[in-house]
């Protein structure tokens, strides 16, 4: 089921692709695999206000940074991995598939992407949050495709500042991921 008139895009139809392939197991082993492929939280973020880039119905605390620039998006997010790895390979997956794409590529991805991706794995107490994570990206893509600012360091808005509001450090341990990389090419 997809929500627009546009064609699947081809990186989220690999995923899809690649996931309804693999057994039961090759999933669970995938899904730890791309935890560890989260991108790193960038610095300039650690010290920002996370109240309103918080999804709030995820049960773990994660934080989604959008950013666009040249018309493409990149998102960036704050979680343990270690505790929540599976939130940290789905994030790791969708961000393989959408980052640095215009954001009709996320404003593409089927509303039950999440229920395709996990489908069988028997996780479903995690789909509402991890669900609820992607309509918060696609929040952000349909605001960047409307041409409003996104994020604290909105690149492409005139008024976009490299200071941002102080607030108090998450003591918690929380970062993307330990490899430091995107996902590979082709995911």
């Amino acid at each position: 089921m997809q929500n627009s008139a546009a064609p699947l895009p081809p990186t989220v139809d690999r995923v899809l692709k690649l996931f309804r392939a693999l057994s039961r197991e090759e999933k669970m082993t995938a899904l730890v695999q791309y935890s560890k492929k989260l991108e790193p939280l960038p610095e300039r973020y650690r010290d920002v206000d996370r109240a309103s880039f918080t999804v709030p119905e995820c049960n773990t605390r994660v934080d989604i940074f959008p950013e666009l620039h040249d018309g493409k998006l990149h998102f960036y997010a704050d979680i343990n991995a270690r505790q929540s790895p599976t939130v940290a390979a789905v994030l790791a997956i969708v961000f393989g598939a959408v980052n640095d794409h215009p954001p009709a590529t996320t404003l593409a991805i089927p509303d039950d992407f999440v229920r395709q991706v996990m489908e069988s794995i028997g996780l479903g107490t995690r789909e509402a949050g991890l669900t609820a994570m992607l309509m918060r990206l696609k929040r952000y893509a349909r605001e960047a495709a409307a041409g409003h600012a996104l994020g604290v360091f909105a690149a492409d808005a005139a008024s976009a500042s490299a200071s941002a509001p102080a607030s108090s450090e998450s003591d918690d341990g929380r970062s993307g991921g330990s490899s430091g990389g995107p996902p590979p090419p082709g995911i």
